[in-house]
């Protein structure tokens, strides 16, 4: 245990911090499956498309949050970015 004040209160920050983080990361996932549920139950493109620019905007929110890596925001949006294509045909 921290003996120090400075360390008890790093321990208490570094605490609500992580309780911010993982509802951050818990959004990110909601978003991520919205759009999945909206490509595999075929709806219609603007509600794919309006879904995948919601989930775009989370993943980039979090990358700049550094709740995840940038570059897995990154991948993670170039491979539902592909997914969205083939749903919306313009990519087979």
């Amino acid at each position: 245990m921290a003996s120090h004040e400075s360390a008890k209160k790093s321990i208490r920050k570094t605490a609500k911090q992580r309780i911010v983080n993982i509802n951050r990361l818990s959004r990110i996932r909601t978003f991520v499956k919205k759009l999945e549920s909206a490509i595999s139950g075929k709806s219609p493109g603007d509600v794919i498309i309006s879904a995948f620019s919601k989930m775009q905007k989370e993943l980039m929110r979090g990358a700049g949050k550094r709740v995840i890596h940038k570059n897995a925001a990154a991948r993670k949006i170039s491979r539902m970015s592909k997914k969205v294509k083939v749903a919306l045909g313009e990519n087979k």
